[in-house]
């Protein structure tokens, strides 16, 4: 007996999943990292080697020698850095878009509760900043190793200058953590607003055209940017959160530096140390309790971290999972068995059961909002029911693998979504030429694409097409499909001539079809009638027979 595949478990996307796909270049990052910081944390020594032989008189070639040669190796530090960072972000930015984009197209009806612009946001910019979480945790780990090797240096140099220096860096770590908090919170803030921002955008461009003929367009761009005053507040938010930081470092990092000062003028003039130990102890307090660059290091690490709780959500959606059986012999029997799907408000259908012949036309009728689109998306499993099951010939269609489904099942609605190049590949994406030109003489969009300049091959964006010509590549798109075709209202847009020569052509393959319509023509062509209401099969059977029914016929009136 045939099994069916189960999706893998996927964790939840996190700021730890991401830095762990960024491990391959991290181990790099981390050696330039710990390499700068080596020769930062040795450079001091090396300058109070070259003060104290010039003090005693000996030459300082070497010393010198060596500071530079430090300068020189935090220089290359910092490019490679800067390089494998690069990299590695770009690496993680693509591995996060490829399998958000693949969540998205692969469940729509769950992408459907984020607004169109706000996803294009968190996909583009959203995820270049979570792509930095790798090169961030190395980062803030890097960032800690001035303060404690500073610390270990002046616990070398003498052991009350450690202590001195330890006073000031509980200062300087509670700023930095008060720090971290606002900012993270000003930078969730921030990219919700754009991703709003975004949306109504989507939203305008989308409409563009009825904007402009109702005489709207101020309207709609103060709408638009309505939440400027309210981006341009997170944004001043982070920068209050850099200057109270600043303010805080200002009292923080000095008092971290005068201790260790003191500290060590007192050790100089008891003998403990050198001059140029007392040189090297107050670079190293300055260097520990510096928080010029700590502050960017967690800025950008609250970035990251704010925008993979952003993509998170979008990551939450479950994959759809596919079987590995294929169809038997059959004609194309669709049965549905006490199918429900819920909403946000309610069930959108509610124990739907019917059963439709294989080689029958279906006609699903019903006024607006009864749930007939959703039963489209069901029937082709552009979505899953929540309960209940879909059956093709007596396999339920999460048991077919993806490739026997789509081989058997199409579906056009009316108002295609077309993608692709060319027209050519809007009609049949995967498909030979000559099964493109074949769908198309069918639906009868051949001699509208021959009569474009470059024929088939014409750009997407440059052919000029009404909602009957869309409809009709639509078509085309799904026309492969070998035993079931859902049209929703995939005709709607075409005169009662073509629709009937298409519905022949149809009829002709000797497939199932499941129509949305709101035609009393289309309805009477048919087999059998659904008649859904508000979610529920109010009645099934033959136009003539519904049609008796004066609720039946305030259908088509409404």
């Amino acid at each position: 007996m045939a099994t069916t595949e189960t999706a893998p478990v996927e964790a939840g996307l996190t700021f730890g999943a991401v830095v762990r796909r960024s491990r391959g270049r991290l181990p790099l990052i981390g050696a330039s990292a710990l390499l700068g910081s080596a020769s930062m944390l040795a450079l001091p020594l090396a300058m109070a080697g070259a003060v104290d032989a010039i003090v005693a008189g000996r030459g300082a070639a070497l010393p010198v020698a060596v500071a530079a040669g430090l300068i020189l190796l935090g220089v290359a530090c910092d490019l490679v850095d800067a390089f494998a960072g690069a990299a590695c972000a770009a690496d993680a930015a693509a591995w996060l878009r490829t399998g958000l984009v693949r969540r998205v197209l692969g469940a729509p009806h769950r992408a459907g509760r984020f607004d169109a612009g706000d996803l294009v946001a968190r996909l583009s910019a959203g995820a270049a900043d979570a792509a930095h979480a790798g090169p961030a945790a190395v980062a803030l780990v890097a960032a800690a190793l001035p303060p404690l090797g500073s610390l270990a240096l002046l616990a070398w140099l003498d052991w009350p200058l450690a202590l001195a220096f330890l006073a000031g860096l509980a200062l300087v770590g509670a700023v930095l953590r008060l720090f971290a908090k606002e900012t993270a919170a000003a930078a969730l803030d921030y990219q919700a607003a754009q991703g709003r921002m975004a949306a109504r955008l989507s939203e305008a461009l989308a409409g563009g055209r009825t904007i402009a003929a109702a005489g709207t367009k101020g309207a709609e761009a103060r709408r638009i940017l309505r939440e400027l005053p309210v981006l341009a507040e997170h944004g001043r938010a982070a920068w209050r959160a850099l200057s109270a930081a600043g303010a805080r470092a200002a009292v923080a990092g000095p008092l971290a530096t005068i201790g260790v000062l003191a500290a060590a003028g007192f050790a100089l003039s008891l003998g403990r140390i050198s001059t140029g130990e007392l040189l090297a102890a107050g670079q190293y307090a300055m260097m520990g309790a510096g928080l010029g660059s700590l502050t960017g290091v967690v800025a950008g690490a609250a970035r990251a971290r704010a925008a993979v709780a952003r993509l998170a959500e979008v990551h939450a959606m479950a994959p759809v999972a596919f079987g590995e059986r294929r169809l038997p012999e059959g004609g194309g029997r669709l049965e549905l068995r006490s199918v429900t799907v819920e909403g946000d408000a309610g069930p959108l259908l509610e124990e739907v059961s019917f059963a439709v012949p294989g080689g029958a036309l279906a006609a699903v009728v019903g006024a607006s909002g009864s749930g007939k689109s959703v039963l489209a998306q069901v029937a082709a499993r552009l979505r899953d029911p929540d309960e209940g099951a879909v059956l093709l010939d007596g396999v339920p269609l999460p048991e077919l693998s993806r490739g026997a489904l789509r081989r058997a099942v199409g579906h056009a609605s009316g108002r295609p979504a077309l993608a692709g190049a060319t027209l050519t590949e809007a009609m049949g994406p995967g498909r030979s030429r000559a099964e493109v030109a074949a769908a198309a003489e069918a639906v009868g969009a051949h001699a509208f694409a021959v009569r474009l300049p470059e024929g088939y091959d014409t750009p997407l964006g440059a052919v000029p097409m009404s909602g009957g010509e869309a409809q009709r590549i639509g078509l085309a798109r799904a026309w492969p499909a070998e035993r079931l075709l859902v049209l929703d209202d995939a005709t709607g847009s075409l005169d009662a001539v073509s629709e009937q020569l298409i519905e022949e052509a149809l009829a002709a393959r000797g497939r199932t079809r499941l129509v949305v319509t709101h035609q009393v023509s289309a309805a009477g062509r048919a087999d059998l009638v659904v008649w859904l209401d508000g979610g529920r099969v109010r009645s099934v059977g033959a136009h003539e027979v519904l049609w008796t029914d004066p609720d039946y016929r305030a259908v088509f009136a409404s």
